[in-house]
């Protein structure tokens, strides 16, 4: 501005006034600083206010939602109250007191009705013989030692791939060792029914089954059970019926064979106890609570000639009057298959 007005030379003032044109618009630019000034120093005072008012806004508007909240659940409360009682209408849970007082006895007879039929049922209840055992008398069986999926694989030359299977044997037999089958159980003579006559509720004996009538079998004399050498010992036993009694003169007996296949996969086995029958003196059975210390008879299958790097399907049959071994839809009654995998 000062540029163009120097450069308007058009009216000539005297030498003096041209001093005090410059000493003019020095103060009109002083002037218009000061202007500046106040009108930023407005600015701020303006803006503080206005964060202030912002923020006592926000503070008003959060007690006001929890005000509401707040008494949303006092109204919750008071409902439900009215509904525990209501004393103006004198109702409890929007029923009178004639109503509860007809439900407390319409519940309380339908209890003692159900308590009581419970108890006649209980009185014609044995807890120590079933009243039905129809469905179950076909015995069923099972194998020992643990394998997966019923497949035993292992390697002759690997011990960590038989060794578990070892340390289950053991484990098993542990209630068959000698010295705790002479102090628990008695010694019965073979080939006969243990009957013991007396109160269902009387404590029954229990015949002794030896851990050493398994032989090479039995961990003692080869505590690998033959899986060190590729000739693996697999122990079978019949689940427990309450009152089973195989037919007299006819034991029941273990055969095993390849279910299919070639019949020579499997060359040679040894059976222990080497009749491979479980004797009439281990039953009848007559129960968990009277007949506790009651040991289950084993038949030990020991296969000493199987072909090796293959796997050889096994079926394990019971073999007896009376006993039911082709049951389609159950691989475990009179039957056990199982798959033998022998590495060498």
């Amino acid at each position: 501005m000062r540029r163009q007005l120097r450069s308007r030379r058009a009216p000539a003032f005297p030498y003096g006034y041209r001093y005090r044109l410059d000493d003019q618009d020095e103060v009109n630019q002083n002037y218009l600083a000061d202007e500046e000034e106040e009108a930023e120093e407005e600015a701020r005072v303006m803006v503080v206010p206005d964060l202030e008012e912002e923020e006592e806004e926000k503070r008003e508007e959060e007690e006001s939602q929890a005000q509401e909240t707040g008494s949303a659940w006092w109204r919750k409360w008071q409902i439900v109250n009215e509904y525990l009682w209501d004393p103006e209408k004198r109702m409890s849970l929007a029923r009178t007191g004639l109503i509860l007082v007809i439900y407390f006895f319409f519940y309380a007879s339908l209890a003692a009705v159900i308590t009581l039929c419970m108890y006649t049922l209980f009185l014609t209840i044995s807890p120590y013989m079933p009243t039905f055992t129809e469905k179950v008398k076909p015995p069923g069986v099972m194998i020992r030692p643990f394998a997966h999926s019923l497949n035993f694989n292992f390697n002759v030359s690997e011990p960590d791939t038989w060794q578990h299977y070892v340390i289950s044997l053991n484990g098993f037999l542990q209630g068959y060792n000698d010295s705790l089958q002479e102090e628990m159980n008695v010694d019965c003579p073979p080939g006969q029914y243990f009957i013991q006559d007396g109160d269902e509720d009387e404590d029954k004996k229990a015949c002794q089954f030896k851990r050493s009538f398994l032989k090479n079998c039995s961990g003692l004399e080869d505590p690998t059970f033959g899986y060190s050498t590729g000739q693996p010992c697999i122990l079978l036993k019949m689940n427990r019926i309450v009152g089973f009694r195989p037919e007299p003169g006819d034991p029941v007996k273990v055969s095993c064979k390849v279910q299919r296949g070639d019949e020579n996969d499997i060359r040679s086995i040894n059976y222990y106890p080497e009749s491979a029958s479980f004797d009439l003196r281990y039953y009848p059975y007559y129960g968990k609570l009277t007949h506790v210390n009651y040991t289950s008879p084993l038949v030990a299958m020991h296969f000493t000639d199987v072909v090796k790097n293959q796997a050889v399907p096994v079926q394990c049959q019971l073999k007896g009057k009376g006993i039911i071994n082709d049951v389609i839809n159950d691989r475990f009654v009179g039957r056990v298959i199982f798959t033998l995998n022998i590495e060498t």
